[in-house]
């Protein structure tokens, strides 16, 4: 058992949770830059994109409130083996709701998409990209992880998360940082993805999932033993983990909500 739970906040609804998630966001971000004078961050997609806008791009309520998206590093938690201006392409999503809404002088310092050269060859894509991530962290010889600042992941309706789904064989990869995927059961089938390994190592992890078709799932990440993909990001990351949710998606829910301060 982890030493520590994962903390799951819940609000009456989207926007309450979007002011909270902002606010976490921004608590995220400066500890990052006090760190290392950056944000380095990965984003899933899904609905995940555009409750991140509601949040980032609100009005600044004062000094203390304020995103600064020029000390961003984007990273993708996963990304589908298509051209970025597909409509599968998290990046596209990211874009369309987040990126092209912020003004010039505020745009992130890096966005580090796939490299579209390699879409015919998954591996390859792969390695690309964990090459890409050992140009911003550290060579592999000097970690044996890169330890993002934060992941800001969603949470799919059989409880996968990134592009690790259930029972599948990429939980068990314990070595790449960044592995393809070819067989994913929700369409398009290949993608790559984060391990878990680099998603439990993050500085801080948050989970957004809202509506009451998550209620089911959530049930059983959170009140069972079930092995899911986001129970195992919860037991391997504990209080490092937050859940930031609404009130329909945790009806039925039993494990404890904390008040989110």
């Amino acid at each position: 058992m982890p030493k520590t739970q994962p903390n799951l906040y819940a609000f009456p609804g989207v926007d309450a949770l979007a002011q909270a998630l902002r606010a976490y966001v921004i608590q995220s971000q400066n500890a990052g830059i006090e760190r290392h004078g950056a944000f380095k961050v990965a984003v899933s997609g899904g609905s995940l994109p555009k409750t991140l806008a509601a949040a980032l791009l609100a009005p600044s309520s004062g000094p203390a409130d304020v995103v600064d998206f020029s000390k961003w590093e984007i990273f993708f938690a996963d990304e589908r083996a298509v051209a970025l201006d597909h409509e599968d392409s998290n990046y596209r999503l990211l874009k369309a709701e987040l990126l092209d809404k912020l003004p010039a002088d505020q745009q992130p310092s890096a966005v580090h998409t796939i490299n579209t050269e390699h879409l015919d060859d998954i591996q390859e894509l792969a390695d690309q990209y964990e090459q890409t991530l050992v140009g911003s962290f550290a060579s592999r010889d000097s970690v044996r992880l890169p330890i993002f600042d934060l992941l800001l992941l969603g949470c799919g309706p059989d409880g996968h998360t990134c592009s690790l789904f259930p029972n599948h064989e990429l939980l068990r990869e314990a070595d790449a940082w960044v592995a393809p995927i070819e067989d994913s059961p929700k369409p398009p089938p290949k993608r790559i993805t984060l391990t878990l390994p680099v998603v439990t190592h993050a500085v801080r992890v948050a989970f957004v999932a809202t509506g009451a078709g998550k209620a089911s799932i959530m049930k059983e990440i959170f009140d069972t033993s079930s092995g899911l993909p986001c129970t195992l990001v919860n037991e391997a990351a504990g209080d490092r983990c937050s859940w930031f949710v609404d009130e329909p998606a945790i009806e039925g829910v039993g494990f404890p909500r904390r008040a989110f301060l």
